[in-house]
C-alpha cells in the first residue's frame, strides 16, 4: 500500500505526520515500512538518519526520489507493507506521479485562511489523478489546531470549507503541541515519547480513520492474512511449475 502525505501548502506538518504514522505502523502494527522523501529540504531523511543512529529504536528505511517516481514506487510496494511518501509543499511532478499509484492521500491543512486557499487547487489535482487511479482515497486532515476553546470555531469552519469539495475530511485532527517538534528533532515519534499522551492518540486516530480500521490490532490481523495469502500463492505457483517441469 502506498500512502502519500502531501499538498500544495508548506508548513502544515506533512513530514511530521508522515513520520509519526510510519512509527505507528512499524511499532504498533508490526508492518514493514519504507519512507520516500521527495522534499528537497530533506526533513524526513534527516529524521531517519537521527533515528537509525539510535539502536534502541525500530529502524525504518528511507530513500530519496524526485521527478517521475511512479515505477520506483510500484517496485518498492512489492517489498514493503507500506510505502509512505513525504512530498514537499508544492504541486510538482513527484506529487502527481505518486497520486497516480497511491492507495491513500492525506493532505494536511492548518485552520488558516492561506492554507484553505489551496483546497480548490488540490481538489482539481486529485480529480485529474483519479482519472488514472480511480481507487485512490483522498482525505484532508486539519493539523496544528489551537488549543484554546475560544478558537474551536476555526476548526469547524476549516472542515466546512473542505467539505464543500468532493474530498473526504477526517474527523481526527492534531493540536499544536510542543511534543511534535521535540520528537522530530530527536528522531523519535510522539508515540515513543509519550505512548499514552494526547499527541499519540491523535496520530493513532488519524492513521486508523484514514485506513478505515478501528485500531492497530485490526491492521496487524490484516497484514497477517495478507502475508499468509501471499505465502500460499507463492507455494502454489512453485508446485505448479514443479509439476510442469516433471511432465
Amino acid at each position: 500500500m502506498i500512502i502519500l502525505v502531501g499538498g500544495e501548502k508548506g508548513g502544515s506538518g506533512k513530514s511530521c505526520l508522515a513520520q509519526n504514522i510510519a512509527v505507528f505502523l512499524t511499532k504498533e502494527c508490526g508492518a514493514s515500512v519504507i519512507m520516500v522523501d521527495c522534499d528537497p529540504q530533506r526533513t524526513t531523511s534527516d529524521w531517519i538518519q537521527a533515528r537509525n543512529n539510535n539502536p534502541k529504536l525500530p529502524a525504518i528505511n528511507c530513500v530519496q526520489l524526485y521527478g517521475k517516481i511512479r515505477n520506483d514506487l510500484l517496485s518498492l510496494e512489492q517489498h514493503y507493507d507500506y510505502v509512505i511518501v513525504d512530498c514537499g509543499g508544492q504541486d510538482n511532478l513527484a506529487l502527481r506521479a505518486t497520486m497516480s499509484v497511491a492507495s491513500h492521500i492525506l493532505m494536511p491543512l492548518r485552520p488558516k485562511r492561506r492554507d484553505l486557499k489551496t483546497v480548490s487547487h488540490m481538489d482539481d489535482v486529485v480529480a485529474t489523478c483519479m482519472m488514472i487511479n480511480p481507487k485512490m482515497k483522498a482525505s484532508f486532515v486539519i493539523t496544528q489546531c489551537p488549543n484554546l476553546p475560544s478558537q474551536a470555531n476555526r476548526i469547524v469552519e476549516a472542515k466546512e470549507v473542505c467539505r464543500t469539495y468532493d474530498i473526504n475530511v477526517l474527523d481526527a485532527i492534531t493540536y499544536s503541541r510542543n511534543i511534535y517538534d521535540d520528537s522530530e528533532e530527536s528522531g523519535l515519534s510522539v508515540i515513543e515519547i509519550e505512548p499514552k499522551g494526547k499527541a499519540a492518540g491523535e496520530i493513532r486516530a488519524i492513521a486508523c480513520e484514514m485506513l478505515e480500521v478501528k485500531n492497530a490490532v485490526e491492521i496487524r490481523n490484516q497484514l497477517q492474512q495478507a502475508h499468509m495469502s501471499k505465502m500460499r500463492g507463492n507455494y502454489g505457483t512453485g508446485r505448479s511449475q514443479e509439476k510442469l517441469y516433471a511432465i
